[in-house]
């Protein structure tokens, strides 16, 4: 799999810059990622999340991202994390290496179903049987702003819920029930849910949703 070129193009330019705020919860991450298992940080962008996992006491994190701009500031900013450009899928691990991966804030930067899905079956690959899958992502929001733009971009892209910002993005906030159902088919069973309110990138906040996947086999 490859990102399409506008999105890749997006995240070498204007996203390469960006500041992203999608925040761990600590407290959902200490019940159900032990820190003695190796985690993947799939999209890690720039190693924000890749470095808090390592200062939180997981000795064992790899990063890796789409973005070689991401990754090249990354290693700049964050010289102790482990994070590597990966542009396409299969994932350069074998079956089963980790015990845990995060897909923070990602599914919502990779607007196409078919990348997604692809992305969830990876990731199921990698992750052991027994292991955790922890998705943090955007569902579809209910104020007023974001459902206009939800309206205003369906046509264009064929699926709402996806929409295009100033700088060049685009992005998708999803049904809660689609992202269960990318989870539950490739390999995990939800195993616990959370909602919060987080701050997102362009300086506003948004609902997110949480799920806890757990690998089967």
């Amino acid at each position: 799999m490859e990102i399409s070129r506008e999105a890749r193009e997006f995240w070498e330019r204007a996203g390469a810059g960006k500041t992203f705020t999608h925040p761990l919860d600590r407290e959902l991450l200490d019940a159900y990622v032990p820190r003695d298992v190796p985690v993947l940080d799939y999209g890690c962008g720039y190693g924000r999340l890749t470095a808090e996992l390592m200062a939180a006491g997981y000795a064992d994190v790899r990063g890796v991202d789409v973005s070689r701009a991401l990754v090249e500031r990354g290693r700049r900013e964050h010289p102790e994390v482990r994070i590597e450009h990966c542009a396409r899928l299969p994932l350069p691990f074998g079956d089963a290496s980790f015990g845990a991966a995060l897909l923070f804030a990602v599914l919502t930067c990779v607007p196409g179903t078919a990348q997604q899905r692809e992305i969830v079956a990876e990731l199921g690959r990698v992750v052991r049987p027994g292991g955790v899958l922890y998705v943090s992502d955007m569902p579809l929001q209910r104020d007023r702003w974001d459902v206009a733009r939800y309206e205003e971009y369906a046509d264009r892209f064929g699926t709402y819920g996806v929409f295009g910002t100033p700088d060049g993005g685009v992005f998708r906030h999803h049904e809660p029930d689609r992202l269960r159902g990318l989870v539950r088919a490739h390999g995990f069973t939800v195993e616990a849910e959370r909602t919060d309110v987080v701050p997102t990138l362009d300086g506003r906040t948004a609902e997110r949703l949480q799920i806890i996947g757990r690998r089967q086999g």
